[in-house]
């Protein structure tokens, strides 16, 4: 999720380990991308992109707030299941068993939801979470969630255990926003949005996180959702700036991927991890772009 809205459109900024601009001509070509799902489709609360068990795209708000939407092809958008009350969704992810994980931002919760029937298996509610925002989990079931402040400009990171705990990795930080596992899931990405920085850390057995780095650094724009592919190429939607960049694991911009719109919220990849879909805030849109073609 991305709340500001005064970053306008300009080139990538600072990469902060070489502590080098990132100027036009510094990455490889990009690629254009085509409409998904069509411009008004969902609301501009889109986010959350992920990849069921049975191959479909689950995204949330769709038609209206407060839903989840099934993607089964271009252009094919259903209803799927509207959440409880007044609870929305931002993040979708899914286990190892295909169980669903939705992060609720309003209700402060945690659902984890039957794929099949979309019945709310339980609710893991944490009431000390500014608003879950996305979800990073782990082949173990271990799952990483970001808790932004857009009020004060800050944030937090939780961490939920298979056993329903909640444990507060790190308070103070920035806006924290976009979040994610490298496949091996030894190192764990995460971004703050309105301070442009993202960090990295190293992931222990026993699921706390240590050695923090500081990954890379820009100097305008907003930074959302990210995902790894399998080679642990980090995807970074670039809010405002209409682009997603793909990132080596040793921070090194790969290519710079134009959308139509300016601002994508999120990315999830197909199954096959051949495709990638991409959502658009204002827009309201899926789009999409061939992984193999970059």
């Amino acid at each position: 999720m991305f709340k500001l809205s005064r970053f306008q459109c300009c080139l990538p900024g600072l990469l902060a380990l070489s502590i080098q601009g990132c100027v036009p001509g510094e990455a490889e070509s990009s690629v254009d991308t085509r409409d998904w799902m069509p411009q008004g489709s969902f609301t501009t609360g889109i986010e959350g992109p992920a990849s069921g068990p049975d191959g479909s795209l689950y995204v949330v708000n769709f038609e209206k707030q407060g839903t989840i939407g099934k993607v089964s092809g271009e252009n094919r958008g259903e209803l799927w299941l509207q959440l409880p009350g007044d609870s929305v969704g931002n993040s979708i992810r899914f286990n190892q068993q295909g169980e669903m994980f939705v992060a609720d931002y309003v209700g402060h919760n945690i659902f984890r939801i039957d794929s099949k029937s979309g019945e709310i298996l339980h609710t893991y509610h944490n009431p000390d979470m500014h608003q879950p925002n996305d979800l990073a989990l782990a082949t173990n079931g271990t799952i990483y969630a970001s808790d932004p402040s857009w009020s004060s400009n800050s944030g937090q990171l939780w961490r939920l255990d298979t056993d329903g705990t909640f444990t507060l990795l790190e308070k103070d930080m920035g806006t924290t926003n976009g979040i994610e596992l490298s496949p091996d899931n030894k190192k764990l990405y995460v971004n703050e949005s309105v301070q442009r920085r993202v960090y990295v850390y190293d992931v222990l057995d026993d699921g706390d996180i240590t050695n923090k780095q500081l990954f890379m650094q820009f100097d305008d724009h907003g930074l959302d959702g990210m995902q790894t592919d399998v080679k642990g190429n980090l995807y970074i939607t670039r809010y405002g700036a209409g682009v997603v960049l793909k990132v080596s694991a040793d921070g090194k911009i790969l290519r710079t991927i134009n959308l139509q719109g300016q601002h994508p919220t999120n990315i999830a990849f197909s199954l096959d991890g051949r495709n990638a879909y991409v959502t658009m805030q204002k827009r309201g849109a899926i789009e999409h772009f061939s992984v193999d073609s970059i």
